[in-house]
């Protein structure tokens, strides 16, 4: 499954909502919850044990947001790579 993350601030409840293997990326004002000392950090390291976290490189740019400011092992993916995310996940779940 794939889940399109807008929520900011991110509820924690939609990480534990992922199951192994379920990919996330996170949209829009959802990335500035996801630096490398936001009070999630922890809990998004946590979950890359078991799935993918990608954030739009366009979201992060726009913001003046580097991927070194991000919590290591967050994916900046392209609008390219979402779009494929979109086509190889059938399942896909936006939380606003």
């Amino acid at each position: 499954m794939l889940h399109l993350i807008f929520q900011s601030p991110i509820d924690t409840a939609v990480l534990e909502r992922m199951d192994s293997g379920d990919v996330a990326v996170f949209l829009e004002n959802a990335v500035l919850r996801i630096y490398q000392h936001s009070n999630i950090s922890d809990a998004l390291t946590k979950q890359l044990s078991s799935n993918r976290l990608c954030v739009l490189s366009d979201d992060i740019a726009v913001r003046g947001i580097t991927a070194d400011e991000l919590v290591k092992g967050i994916e900046a993916i392209t609008y390219a790579e979402l779009v494929e995310l979109t086509v190889t996940n059938p399942i896909i779940q936006s939380w606003t």
